[in-house]
């Protein structure tokens, strides 16, 4: 996880972050706020427009939550400037779709039927 910990996030100029005496990271951006407790072994740090995570030694936990934790923030970051999209591929056959109420029934090359309901986009 060190290989993860080590690379630097890019933070855009639309998103604030800061961390308190408590390591509390705080990550305000257009879509929202959100807050991790960081472990008080590894440091949040902001460098020259980049977010730079850093551990104390080379232990094998210290290893583990450095990569953890900028993980943690580097989604934080995404999630409130850009927001998280899933895109999904079905492939099989569609049996029935009922567009007004949302509901799709899919057959996937087996006995069952699976069921999604979708969530109407808001602008």
């Amino acid at each position: 996880m060190s290989r993860i910990g080590k690379k630097p996030i890019a933070l855009p100029s639309n998103v604030t972050l800061s961390v308190d005496a408590q390591n509390v990271v705080t990550v305000k951006g257009p879509k929202g706020t959100l807050y991790q407790t960081v472990d008080p072994d590894i440091s949040v740090a902001i460098e020259d427009g980049h977010i730079q995570v850093s551990r104390p030694t080379e232990q094998k936990r210290h290893k583990a939550l450095h990569g953890l934790y900028r993980s943690l923030v580097s989604n934080m970051v995404q999630g409130v400037s850009e927001g998280f999209k899933l895109n999904l591929e079905v492939i099989g056959w569609v049996i029935k779709l009922r567009w007004p109420t949302m509901f799709l029934n899919c057959n996937l090359a087996t006995h069952t039927t699976c069921t999604w309901q979708f969530q109407k986009k808001s602008r």
